[in-house]
């Protein structure tokens, strides 16, 4: 009996001395210094339809990634600002979440104008930095510490100008904005035009404020020869241009970039959008995709997520703030730590992570990660996305 009543008591320390433990532990991981991810996201003004979805995407996984833990056992803590496409703000925003907020890593930059403000003070912070913009000068020429997810503006032109040589086109007429996107996706498109064979024959602008582009339409109209027209533009320009474009009775195949790769374009475009062609991530025709397409299961998981959560339509942009955080997160992990030089590295060193916007492979002379093939050519049908490697 005497023995038994010590292997109770024994029994009864054992399961206290647990509990103290496990108690401990908890309360340890509560004090753990969370992992501080920092963000400027064109939340309002013109290019909010790109950074709202944007800011949306980075509540949902981070609250996500917490509830199942963490990242190394500690949570991850969100702190983002609305820089509204200001590249002012956007230097205001990051000198703060450098200095003041002490981050371990920055994701943002809407717009190429925002990044490129953002790019001097990261270098200089040695902070490891990943944007959300399309033009290729972010990551060309290389620059240690800046990385970006989206497809670059180079690519967008190769991907319609090989869609121009399938379908026996050689004479395109270009329209731009003069935006920071716009420029250079017109300046990259002028570069490889000749590799392609594509010949611009004529080369027309419009301001930022401009309402109404009908004068530059109707010169192309008339120019000899043309047999397509592009549009180099972001924000709200893109979808007068459309609307013009049918008022003024083109008929000529009618490409746009990625840089309106949302449903809002083919809200405000109305039926002018019909029969627009342009590049854009798989997220955009998740549903349609083939079964056996590998990346399938992560644009449709993506397009289930935010779809059920805020009611709206999916958008590429979102999307690309997913991979920027799903990069981050997986480089975190295998550094083992949020040390800068190591985390910096480990993101240098991402391959074969499949995101939204395709497969990842960077190096230390690609940080960005993506090959032609991450581009899908859609074209909008009765008001839809449409995939044309699909069509017949």
């Amino acid at each position: 009996m005497k023995s038994i009543g010590k292997t109770r008591a024994a029994a009864r320390i054992a399961a206290a001395v647990f509990a103290t433990s496990v108690v401990a532990a908890g309360s340890a991981y509560a004090q753990q210094e969370p992992i501080r991810i920092g963000a400027f996201l064109a939340v309002t003004g013109p290019a909010s339809f790109l950074g709202d979805p944007e800011q949306k995407t980075l509540d949902m996984y981070v609250e996500r990634i917490n509830s199942q833990g963490g990242v190394l056992g500690r949570k991850l803590e969100l702190i983002s600002y609305d820089a509204g496409g200001s590249a002012e703000k956007a230097r205001t925003f990051t000198k703060r979440l450098i200095e003041q907020d002490k981050v371990d890593v920055i994701i943002g930059g809407t717009s190429t104008g925002e990044t490129m403000a953002a790019v001097p003070l990261v270098e200089e912070a040695k902070i490891p930095f990943i944007s959300l913009a399309g033009a290729v000068v972010i990551i060309e020429p290389v620059k240690k510490w800046v990385f970006k997810t989206p497809h670059t503006d180079r690519m967008a032109c190769e991907k319609i100008f090989t869609d121009m040589n399938e379908r026996k086109l050689s004479k395109l007429a270009l329209i731009s904005g003069a935006g920071g996107f716009d420029k250079s996706l017109r300046a990259e498109c002028l570069k490889v035009a000749p590799k392609y064979g594509i010949e611009i024959v004529a080369d027309e602008s419009y301001g930022a404020a401009d309402t109404d582009m009908t004068a530059q339409l109707t010169k192309i109209k008339g120019t000899a020869g043309v047999q397509a027209v592009m549009n180099c533009g972001f924000g709200q320009g893109p979808a007068i241009v459309t609307k013009n474009y049918k008022q003024v009775g083109l008929s000529l195949p009618f490409y746009q970039s990625h840089g309106v790769a949302s449903k809002e374009y083919v809200k405000l475009s109305g039926d002018a959008a019909e029969g627009v062609r342009l590049p854009a991530a798989a997220l955009l025709v998740a549903d349609i995709l083939p079964a056996n397409d590998p990346q399938k299961p992560v644009v449709t998981a993506y397009k289930h997520d935010y779809e059920a959560k805020y009611k709206s339509d999916v958008s590429t942009f979102g999307g690309h703030a997913y991979d920027g955080l799903m990069i981050v997160v997986e480089a975190i992990k295998r550094a083992g730590s949020t040390d800068k030089e190591k985390v910096r590295d480990e993101i240098e060193k991402t391959k074969g992570l499949m995101g939204t916007g395709g497969l990842f492979n960077m190096s230390p002379t690609d940080h960005m990660g993506l090959d032609l093939s991450a581009f899908r050519m859609l074209e909008v049908r009765n008001g839809n996305w449409t995939l044309v490697d699909n069509k017949r």
